[in-house]
């Protein structure tokens, strides 16, 4: 009896001491290059090369608007278990001209959502192209901080970041970067979730 509760007690342990769960759109979903080039990929690697205890989920998919994310955000919390969310989501939204508001409710609940479930959240801003009219892209841009701010979390305000301006860094498409760019994004999300991947985590495993 002893060695049957012993082995479901192994069967129920994590295999990790932390999970990083990434809810994003085709920017983290490596939109026309090799997934395995992807910024999310590359920060997989970047935790084995820290030797941090954690697993990272890519739940990002092409297109995702933050009303999708928040429709899917229950059942990826309450199958991943994930101590760290970094919702990176808002640009689809953006470019379909869809209200502020909409936009900002939907984050706040996701972050909700994710906090409820004892999870830490990243936040992960962006911009919108200036055909949108300077009013609204600065009213887009504003609310990421905004809402990071209202609801303490932690904040990377623009994931393209160094990146958009350059041309040769992006697809023909003008909104997505190229597989040499990714980097650029993985080191612009780490400034916002290394501190937080220190304080979840624990020590580091052994080499």
């Amino acid at each position: 009896m002893r060695i049957v509760i012993f082995m479901l007690v192994l069967l129920s342990s994590p295999a990790f001491a932390g999970s990083v769960l990434v809810l994003g759109d085709s920017l983290s979903a490596a939109y026309g290059i090799p997934l395995e080039q992807g910024w999310v990929n590359l920060l997989r690697q970047r935790v084995e090369q820290e030797r941090l205890d954690v697993e990272v989920v890519n739940a990002s998919v092409s297109g995702e608007t933050t009303s999708g994310g928040l429709s899917r955000l229950p059942g990826l919390l309450a199958t991943h278990q994930p101590t760290i969310v970094m919702i990176e989501l808002g640009a689809n939204d953006g470019l379909r001209g869809t209200p502020l508001d909409i936009v900002r409710r939907n984050l706040q609940q996701m972050v909700d959502h994710a906090q409820q479930a004892g999870a830490r959240v990243v936040l992960i801003g962006n911009r919108l192209p200036p055909n949108y009219g300077p009013q609204y892209t600065q009213a887009f841009f504003d609310l990421f901080a905004e809402v990071g701010g209202e609801k303490r979390v932690a904040l990377v305000p623009f994931l393209l970041d160094g990146v958009a301006e350059d041309w040769e860094l992006m697809q023909d498409d003008g909104y997505h970067p190229r597989a040499e760019a990714q980097e650029y994004l993985l080191d612009t999300v780490w400034s916002g979730l290394q501190p937080i991947l220190e304080q979840t985590t624990g020590p580091k495993k052994a080499p």
